[in-house]
């Protein structure tokens, strides 16, 4: 009888159960037509100065702007995590900035510009140099001094250049004195082109700054000038160091926008419109980019003894900027939770792979140390470490 009892079960359960193992195939086969091609959304309002319009409060997305998005950042995520563990097991050394936290507003800028606009920040440069066009393994190679690397291994962390890009520099808000000049380039030769100058919330007090809000606001330069306001200058909170924290009206005279720094989204339209206002003619805008950093100011900071760990995981779970833009992504059918693991496996495994090439890849030999001081001139003798020591110096 029981026998009897268990055939009839498995002939009634069995069309039903080839149905769910057949349903289960259908669900993680989705095809490309199964997701929405785009989708809008509803992006934080920009505080404004000087302005009476701003950015727009909605973002139209595609599915493949969502993926490239979504990839450019994790591998910016991911390479400053290996960055990380390299440096500490002493394979990097000396000054490194890690950009984690922060990937918004370097991926968001780039899709607002063009690959002919310039750009020139300060030494928390890695992100960058990553979307200005550097791959993974030449800026770990430059990371690790080898001659692989963006800057023949002869730059380290704060120095990586690429086309229209200008680093990557290691003195506090020089690079935004630097930027004006760029611009006044642009407008000098007739370009169609932009300079996008970026400064940190603790180089904001320096008097340079300042000076060249002047110039560019007075000769009407095509710059736009970016405050990431990571709110810690160093180990001060932007509270503590500065009488107004209202970044984006610094300017004064010059159009300002604040913008929140944690949307790819938000930092894209912004930029946009900072990019308008600059290609009219109608002279430099300042951005403030309201974002975070998840490392300490470099390496021999650990993070922690002037904010709260409990701070900083506070960030990572309401507003971590990768976290943000997946959510959007599954909720509104622009991408699977399946698809995006596999863009996570690539990534990782290509940051595995940047490594490996920048731990064997050899150190430059001493004889080029000279090299690339001048761009074209002829060769000539550099003194070494004494006057017998002579190194020849080629552009």
């Amino acid at each position: 009888m029981r026998k009897m009892l268990a055939a009839l079960s498995r002939l009634v359960q069995g069309p039903a159960a080839a149905h769910k193992a057949v349903a289960r195939v259908v669900v993680t086969s989705r095809n490309y037509a199964d997701f929405a091609t785009e989708a809008t959304f509803d992006i934080k309002k920009c505080d404004l100065h000087r302005l009476e319009e701003g950015p727009p409060a909605t973002a139209v997305m595609t599915r493949e702007q969502g993926l490239q998005y979504y990839k450019t950042m994790q591998t910016i995520r991911r390479m400053e995590l290996k960055a990380d563990q390299l440096y500490k097991q002493k394979i990097i050394r000396g000054f490194c900035h890690l950009y984690d936290g922060q990937e918004a507003c370097c991926v968001g800028l780039e899709a607002a510009i063009n690959r002919t606009d310039h750009l020139i920040t300060a030494y928390r440069a890695h992100g960058f140099t990553y979307t200005r066009g550097i791959p993974v393994r030449e800026i770990l190679a430059e990371l690790t001094g080898r001659i692989g690397g963006c800057a023949k291994g002869k730059g380290g962390s704060m120095h990586m250049y690429a086309k229209n890009f200008y680093g990557g520099n290691g003195i506090v808000g020089a690079q935004v004195p630097l930027g004006a000049g760029i611009a006044l380039a642009c407008k000098y030769f007739g370009k169609d082109e932009i300079c996008v100058t970026l400064y940190g919330d603790g180089a904001a007090n320096q008097g340079q700054i300042f000076e060249t809000y002047n110039m560019a606001a007075l000769w009407k330069l095509p710059c736009i000038f970016i405050c990431e306001n990571n709110r810690y200058g160093m180990g001060t909170s932007v509270e503590r160091a500065a009488a107004s924290t209202d970044y984006f009206k610094r300017g004064d005279f010059i159009p300002g926008i604040r913008v929140d720094g944690m949307d790819v989204l938000a930092v894209r339209e912004a930029s946009k419109f900072a990019a308008d206002h600059c290609r009219s003619g109608k002279g430099p805008i300042v951005m403030e980019l309201q974002t975070y950093r998840y490392h300490g100011h470099s390496m021999s900071d650990p993070g922690i003894s002037y904010r709260t760990r409990e701070e900083i995981q506070e960030v990572r779970s309401k507003s971590d900027p990768i976290t943000h833009l997946k959510d959007r992504m599954i909720n509104n059918n622009l991408a699977s939770v399946e698809e995006l693991k596999e863009i996570d496996v690539e990534v990782r495994k290509e940051i595995e792979d940047a490594a490996q090439f920048a731990t064997t890849d050899p150190e430059p030999p001493l004889e080029e140390l000279g090299n690339h001081i001048y761009y074209k001139d002829p060769p000539f003798d550099v003194r070494g470490p004494n006057q017998w020591i002579r190194y020849k110096s080629v552009g």
